[in-house]
């Protein structure tokens, strides 16, 4: 037996945000980011459609890119002390990530983050509050998923949380809020939507309901990202359903070994972060060559190729061509090869190799790898984090 869950409803298209009004609540707890939704008047009309819907509203704003579990808990304290019935976030992937665990915390004040990050061992939820999830960048699609990225800087580890309880109730859609994103972060969240799509086709937890999602979705922003990242905004309001597709079918299906990495070397360094959807982009084109050994995964790939129109006349040439025309893509998306050439090299060389033992240790216990084509050896997985360091040949 599977499972396959999505929101209750789905709202998309443009002025989709107005239907806000009809939640039909009595006290909504607004969750968002860092002033984007303010400074273009996004969050005003929320608000606004919200109190016109008669809900009494709290907002909790600047939530960090990269939520902390601090973050998180500052959050659940405030719900706690305003008892919302429904919880709306708003923005990008980190602050309906955060509201997401916020969530868990405010009905369940006793939880522990260690329990929470066992997967699939969230408590019942919905016993005070529903959550409405409004994305406003084209990638994470953490609207339409079970998933939710929190991140504790005092252990520099990111902590992937996953369970269908937090699959938010509604999800608004809506291409304007996307429309104002800058190049680099389209390009990035693009990368990362197209790293759902492909990792959801290939995960062996795949199924008849994931495929067409993940196809589709791998279709879309092959044909559209790079047109979005350019400045054309009917390929950009397409990317926002190929993301919440991707999303879709990534939540069912789930990941595999380049979110682990992604996951484990964000908030490894002290030179910086790496940013989710960069990782993912650089990692994915190594993943496919080293999960290619396995030859349903090849196929898979090879399925992806074909769908997509690239050529190639055995499973080998079109694995290789998909690699080829993922590489294309990021050097159109001006993302780097790999990770020693990252902002400049901020990450640095030495501290990058003293930490691969442990790195490659916790991207093996990541949430993701056990629905991955390939079980990596530790071994493999340091090779592998080496090669996208330094962009070396996946051999093994």
């Amino acid at each position: 037996m599977a499972r396959f869950t999505l929101p209750r409803d789905l709202y998309h298209g443009k002025g989709s945000l107005e239907e806000l009004k009809n939640l039909g609540g009595k006290k909504a707890f607004v969750v968002v980011g860092g002033g984007s939704m303010k400074r273009f008047g996004f969050l005003d009309r929320a608000i606004n459609a919200l109190k016109e819907g008669g809900m009494e509203v709290y907002l909790f704003e600047n939530v960090e890119p990269d939520p902390s579990v601090e973050t998180v808990m500052r959050g659940a304290a405030a719900m706690t002390e305003f008892q919302p019935d429904w919880i709306v976030a708003m923005g990008g992937g980190s602050p309906i990530d955060a509201a997401k665990a916020m969530w868990a915390f405010y009905e369940y004040p006793n939880v522990t983050f260690e329990e929470l990050c066992i997967p699939f061992n969230f408590p019942k939820l919905r016993q005070k509050a529903h959550f409405c999830a409004i994305p406003s960048t084209s990638g994470t699609a953490t609207e339409v998923t079970a998933f939710s990225v929190i991140t504790d800087y005092a252990k520099g580890v990111k902590y992937p949380l996953a369970d269908f309880n937090i699959t938010p109730d509604v999800a608004i859609v809506d291409p304007e809020l996307a429309e104002k994103m800058p190049p680099k972060l389209t390009a990035h969240t693009g990368m990362d939507a197209m790293t759902h799509a492909i990792e959801a086709y290939v995960s062996t937890c795949n199924c008849d309901y994931t495929d067409p999602l993940a196809l589709h979705a791998i279709k879309m922003i092959h044909n559209d990202l790079v047109a979005s990242y350019n400045g054309d905004m009917d390929a950009r309001d397409r990317m926002h359903n190929a993301q919440c597709l991707a999303g879709m079918a990534f939540s069912n299906a789930l990941l595999g070994i380049v979110h682990s990495m992604a996951h484990k070397t964000g908030a490894a360094y002290s030179g910086g972060h790496i940013v989710h959807g960069c990782a993912n982009a650089m990692y994915l084109p190594k993943v496919i060559k080293y999960n290619s050994k396995v030859e349903s995964a090849a196929e898979r790939y090879a399925d992806i190729a074909r769908f997509i129109k690239l050529e190639g006349n055995t499973t080998e040439e079109l694995v290789e061509a998909l690699i080829a025309e993922i590489k294309k893509m990021n050097a159109a998306l001006n993302i780097p090869t790999c990770i020693k050439e990252y902002e400049g090299g901020i990450i640095d060389e030495k501290e990058f190799m003293d930490k691969l033992p442990q790195v490659a240790e916790l991207a093996i216990g990541d949430a993701c790898t056990g629905s991955n084509p390939r079980q990596p050896s530790q071994e493999e997985m340091e090779k592998l984090l080496k090669a996208c360091y330094y962009d070396l040949p996946i051999d093994f």
